[in-house]
């Protein structure tokens, strides 16, 4: 398997779509509730519409993880901040299918290189629910090591759900380049 990861343009929106719906209950527990429309190409023109903006802004960025042309998984650096912080939240889900099969493991690994070596952040931060040990096997293997627990911390699938909070320090950060 060959992954690659490239943003959503506009003609990738009913695929997304179907992406969504394929795994909505397997994504329901990580995930905001979100309104019916999230689900239609239309919707997910939106997000892409969005999700361009905050790219062009630098507060955000958004990728498909595809072999060949099809869609495995999503990647996400969140909450991008410049300045004393240089930091960003990372996020990603793999298609119920092709869960256990690395592909968050390699998602994260690049997105890691992406953001330390092209956007320059000296920190990267992961969240996951605390009974979401996948997800946190995943950052682990990827350097990633926790720091704390965050009660009540993100609104998902309709309550405050408590969280497990994971970071990665760039320990080849050049302040002097920066």
């Amino acid at each position: 398997m060959t992954l690659t990861y490239r943003a959503p343009s506009l003609s990738d929106a009913t695929r997304l779509a179907m992406f969504y719906r394929r795994n909505r209950d397997h994504m329901r527990t990580g995930s905001p509730r979100r309104a019916q429309s999230f689900y239609t190409a239309t919707g997910q023109e939106t997000a892409i519409r969005n999700a361009k903006a905050d790219q062009e802004a630098s507060r955000g960025f958004f990728w498909l993880i595809e072999d060949n042309t099809q869609i495995l998984g999503l990647l996400h650096l969140n909450s991008v901040v410049y300045g004393a912080f240089r930091s960003a939240s990372i996020a990603y889900t793999v298609d119920r299918q092709h869960t256990g099969q690395g592909i968050a493991t390699s998602a994260v690994r690049w997105a890691i290189e992406y953001a330390f070596t092209t956007l320059g952040l000296h920190r990267l931060q992961g969240e996951t629910l605390v009974s979401n040990h996948a997800s946190q096997a995943v950052l682990s293997k990827c350097g990633f090591t926790q720091y704390g627990l965050a009660p009540k911390y993100l609104y998902i699938d309709g309550s405050w759900q408590g969280h497990a909070l994971y970071q990665l320090i760039n320990t080849t950060y050049d302040e002097a380049v920066r």
